[in-house]
């Protein structure tokens, strides 16, 4: 996987800008707010039809224009790709490979592997459980297309289920048999994605405290804890014992729609208890994990983008990524930062090929 060539145009603050990158590493420096960000977005979105900063798509239009384009040139499996995502106020977002449109975003999930690691991950320890369960369904829906679906298709039915518990308490009436049709659908779709989602986890977590050893030399003790409702009872069970509940609130309150990652350093949570160097470690070890799953299950090296991390970082930190560009663990690198002779100081370490963008 390489991307080759990126042209953007009033993409949030660039009217027109195009880049042809190295194969290996590619940094992007220079004053903050001068949008090196905005470029590892571009590429971001490329590979899931959306910004992985602003999830607001005309917000992504530069101000004062009425569209954006992103075009981009990549090579995957010795084969040369076209991939175009464009927006135009007022219509809906297109996504196309090679000419040819795609019906829906879904199909194109995982054709282009990428992990980002950025300090908005922060976001997946403060935030609540609807980051963490978006991290691990981006990581299994980029390897497994039927998992997207039933992904797709259980959200679909949850929204059938709340507008009928809603007009059930707008009406003052009530029909378990149009109910328990939902009940049924959610609870195979449901069913599914539990058992996808337990296998991913057990998968992962090895390889996460693997990383996680490695970048802070087996000194913390951490825990990633799949919590659902389905390891107590099946949905149909839960269904019926919180149906009061869910009457009186309109809303359906119990399901893998509200399933969570804990995320623990000594059996406590580490949002409270972690250091904001240990949460740091333990989310890198995260991203590190995401890539080596991708690449183990995909057979290629994912893109990967690291945003404005080496002024985040400690220099034993640093080594370690830099020990793992040498060893080739890692595909093709794109690096933001501010600090233009620390990139190149850090980059010539790895003897590997690089391009400097100055923004």
């Amino acid at each position: 996987m390489y991307l080759k060539k990126l042209a953007l145009f009033n993409y949030k603050n660039f009217a027109e800008a195009n880049f042809e990158f190295d194969a290996k590493i590619n940094c992007f420096v220079g004053k903050n707010g001068i949008g090196k960000t905005n470029v590892l977005d571009a590429i971001y979105h490329l590979a899931y039809g959306k910004s992985y900063f602003n999830p607001l798509a005309v917000q992504n239009i530069k101000h004062g224009e009425e569209f954006f384009v992103i075009d981009a040139e990549l090579e995957k499996n010795k084969r040369n790709e076209q991939i175009v995502c464009s927006l135009k106020k007022g219509q809906k977002k297109i996504l196309k490979r090679n000419g040819k449109t795609y019906d829906k975003f879904s199909e194109h999930i995982g054709f282009i592997p990428l992990v980002i690691i950025s300090p908005a991950d922060r976001d997946l320890i403060i935030e609540g459980s609807e980051t963490r369960r978006k991290f691990m369904d981006s990581v299994i829906s980029q390897l497994d297309a039927p998992y997207l679906h039933q992904l797709i298709q259980y959200q679909k039915i949850i929204s059938q289920r709340n507008a009928l518990l809603k007009y059930f308490a707008l009406n003052h009436v009530y029909d378990a048999d149009t109910l328990s049709v939902y009940n049924e659908q959610l609870n195979g779709l449901g069913k599914a994605i539990f058992e996808k989602r337990k296998e991913f986890i057990s998968e992962f977590i090895p390889i996460f405290n693997q990383h996680h050893q490695s970048i802070t030399g087996e000194q913390e003790k951490v825990q990633i804890v799949y919590e659902s409702h389905l390891f107590e009872k099946d949905l149909l069970q839960l269904f019926e014992e919180n149906l009061s509940k869910d009457r009186a609130l309109q809303y359906t309150s119990v399901g893998i729609h509200k399933d969570d990652l804990s995320f623990e350093i000594d059996e406590h949570p580490i949002k409270k208890f972690g250091s904001q160097g240990q949460q740091k470690s333990f989310l890198i070890a995260l991203k590190l994990a995401q890539f080596e799953f991708l690449k183990k299950q995909s057979g290629v090296k994912p893109i990967l983008l690291f945003d404005d991390i080496f002024d985040k970082l400690d220099e034993s930190r640093v080594a370690k990524i830099v020990e793992m560009v040498n060893t080739d663990t890692f595909g093709q690198l794109f690096i933001s930062d501010t600090h233009p002779e620390r990139t190149e100081s850090i980059v010539k370490t790895t003897h590997q090929s690089y391009k400097i963008f100055n923004l």
